[in-house]
């Protein structure tokens, strides 16, 4: 087996829009900049493209290295500067325990006002926290086939990848190859990975990655020609997994069993 890395995407705040960066540095707990910070609602819940899938039009940008964001919104206007902490906030993410602090500065008010409904803005402590299944699952990747092959069953001509939120896109290997590569080393770039488990959809996976509205019964076609693979989660498509040996990972970079 044998493919390349097609894309990069994270996403420095959840539930806003992913960004494509050429390379990033896997680290034990997966990338330091994604899902780096999260909304919770007035009553302290995590918040993410279920309950507010417009979101997804705010554009992020985050140094980490400067501790500095900014956010584009979709009338052009970018509300940016340093990040200050505030009090600590403790969230669950799934049944596990999140630990955070709220975010004192403009980017609380600007997302509320975006999406008519009170939100705050929370960076996590301990980078890695932020992915759904914990620091231990901060790798997922997909086949760029594996979407021709959703395409086709839904009916559509293409299916954009940035649906399903996932780190990395492989060329080059057959539809849901990566099915296959569950207990295996992977070596992607310079790091090596090990798959561990299928990524179970939702319905955000039927919203357009541009609007966040519904556009694409993603999961009625899931349903109609995954329905029965025998995998991890409901509804498969795309893996997750641990870093067991970090490096650096760029667009084109071979992806291979080893």
């Amino acid at each position: 087996m044998g493919g390349s890395v097609s894309w990069i995407s994270i996403a420095p705040v959840k539930a806003l829009a992913l960004v494509h960066p050429g390379e990033v540095e896997l680290e034990p707990f997966g990338v330091r900049e994604n899902r780096r910070f999260y909304l919770v609602d007035a009553e302290g819940r995590m918040v993410n493209g279920k309950v507010a899938g417009p979101l997804v039009q705010v554009v992020p940008d985050y140094d980490e290295r400067l501790s500095r964001l900014a956010l584009r919104f979709p009338d052009g206007a970018v509300v940016e500067g340093d990040v200050d902490l505030g009090e600590a906030a403790t969230t669950d993410f799934f049944g596990r325990s999140v630990a955070g602090r709220l975010v004192i500065g403009p980017w609380s008010g600007a997302l509320s006002e975006h999406a008519g409904r009170q939100f705050r803005l929370v960076r996590i402590d301990r980078p890695g926290d932020g992915a759904d299944r914990g620091s231990g699952a901060g790798v997922s990747l997909v086949a760029t086939s594996s979407l021709e092959a959703l395409a086709q069953a839904a009916g559509v001509e293409r299916v954009d990848g940035r649906r399903f939120r996932m780190l990395f896109g492989v060329d080059g290997v057959p539809a849901h190859a990566e099915d296959g590569w569950l207990g295996r080393r992977v070596r992607i770039g310079e790091a090596v990975i090990v798959p561990h488990g299928n990524v179970g959809r939702c319905v955000v996976t039927k919203q357009d990655p541009d609007t966040g509205l519904p556009d694409l019964d993603t999961l009625g076609a899931l349903a109609g020609y995954r329905g029965d693979v025998e995998t991890t989660e409901r509804l498969p498509f795309g893996v997750w997994g641990e870093v067991v040996e970090p490096g650096r990972v760029r667009v084109g970079d071979r992806v291979e069993l080893e």
